[in-house]
């Protein structure tokens, strides 16, 4: 029978299924970080348990800490709190931990896949809706609520029903600053923040298979903003090369046959998906939101839709925009590069060849958080501090930062911040801040010009 690449690892997985209910899936790797997880850990020492499979979790904080001054106390008492009881329980329990500012520390969904902790065949969850990044090295990947976050710590096992499955294909050649983010900004656009719910989805056709890992992580990264359930990509020579050699993927003897393996995560010529989706990559342009949610989103040269009802209204308001409007040229107050979703090495060398030779905007305050220390390491190696420090801009120390208002980088209210970030609810950014999606490309633009630029016509605003 043929089988989709989500059938193969989900079957691989199963435990066993309840009869008119949901599967009971064995899980191969559990990221904890200190905002989902203590109420799981309370849990386990309520009922005298302990963590069934200690290596197969692995735990470090990066929601609540600093991107400044990692070496002394966190200051603010909450956030201090929460690490410091991660902290604790990881150390109760016999876990892997890897504390702020441990070379291994970073935003759980980059450091994770580049320490090779996160492989292909996988089945990985978190307390962490953007669990779906790890869907892009070939694993089902997915978030979980706390209560299942403490089934996987005493089983190793979730209860889960079997979602749908969905292909979305994108074929053709990117444009130039056109990315991975513009992609994903695009496809949600297009099938909107509800289009996914109830599926898995697989990225075909040939424009991800051109995607450097970074970018299939950014896409993936992105899937649970159509409502998906995860998003995932067949591995293939990118993913392996990505693979190989990190500090804890397969090594010698074992890397052969655990590849032989790996080759077969494909999905069959005769599988048939629930539904599929079918785009076009010229059609993508640098993509930019103009509303409180993802889905709200058009090409940086395009004007605001018109309004269908009080739903769309409201968001609008809430921005200060209204519809017909252009957004070329709105000054704005903030740029935030980093997140899980645009805080890699590839992010940041977009970001350095745009502003390279040039000086950030006087008015703008922008926040440059490396996803993880290895990504710090990167970008002093490949000399991307100094371009960027000439340009005036200051490297933060990393953490999620600036994504979530759960750490000291939070936008004031009412200002505007062009966020290379996944999520521009109300409030996301901070109580009043008023967030616009883009990618690294257009994020530097706005950096250096003080105002939503397109990359593509930089030369001629400057």
């Amino acid at each position: 029978m043929s089988k989709t690449l989500f059938d193969k690892i989900w079957d691989k997985h199963v435990v066993t299924t309840m009869e008119d209910g949901p599967t009971q899936l064995y899980i191969d790797r559990m990221y904890c970080h200190e905002v989902t997880s203590p109420q799981a850990f309370e849990g386990l020492r309520k009922r005298g348990l302990n963590v069934f499979r200690p290596k197969q979790i692995t735990c470090m904080p990066d929601h609540n800490i600093p991107t400044i001054h990692q070496d002394k106390p966190i200051q603010d008492p909450v956030s201090r709190n929460q690490v410091d009881t991660l902290t604790r329980n990881a150390c109760d329990f016999g876990l892997e931990y890897y504390p702020m500012g441990h070379p291994l520390n970073g935003v759980i969904h980059v450091a994770g896949p580049e320490n090779g902790l996160s492989l292909p065949g996988m089945t990985i969850v978190c307390g962490d809706s953007h669990t779906s990044t790890h869907g892009a090295l070939g694993a089902i990947a997915f978030g979980i609520g706390t209560s299942e976050v403490e089934m996987v710590l005493a089983t190793q096992c979730v209860l889960q029903p079997r979602p749908k499955t969905m292909r979305i294909s994108v074929t053709g050649k990117l444009g130039k600053y056109v990315g991975a983010k513009d992609m994903a900004l695009y496809i949600i656009s297009k099938i909107g923040t509800g289009g996914a719910t109830g599926y898995f989805v697989e990225y075909a056709g040939d424009t991800v298979q051109s995607l450097s890992m970074e970018g299939r992580l950014t896409l993936c990264n992105l899937s649970i903003e159509s409502g998906a359930r995860g998003g995932m990509i067949a591995p293939d020579e990118t993913t392996f090369e990505y693979v190989k050699g990190r500090e804890f993927a397969p090594k010698g003897e074992k890397w052969e046959r655990i590849l032989a393996y790996w080759r077969t995560l494909k999905t069959d010529a005769a599988a048939v998906f629930d539904k599929e989706f079918e785009f076009r990559a010229e059609d993508i342009q640098p993509m930019i939101t103009y509303g409180t949610n993802p889905g709200m989103g058009m090409s940086i040269d395009d004007a605001i839709p018109a309004a269908t009802g009080t739903l769309r209204a409201t968001p609008l308001q809430y921005m200060g925009f209204v519809e017909g409007e252009r957004l070329i040229g709105k000054p704005v107050d903030y740029v935030f590069l980093g997140s899980c979703t645009n805080g890699r090495i590839e992010d940041f060398r977009a970001f350095a060849s745009i502003v390279k030779g040039k000086k950030k905007a006087p008015d703008i305050v922008a926040w440059l958080v490396p996803g993880s220390w290895q990504v710090n390491r990167q970008i002093r190696e490949e000399g991307l501090d100094k371009i960027l420090e000439e340009a005036g801009f200051e490297i933060r120390q990393p953490g999620c930062s600036a994504c979530l208002a759960m750490n000291d980088d939070k936008v004031p209210a009412g200002k505007y911040a062009v966020s290379t970030s996944n999520r521009n609810f109300e409030g996301r950014q901070g109580p009043g801040a008023r967030t616009i999606l883009a990618g690294p490309f257009v994020a530097a633009a706005a950096a250096i010009t003080g105002k939503i630029t397109d990359p593509r016509k930089l030369n001629i605003v400057l």
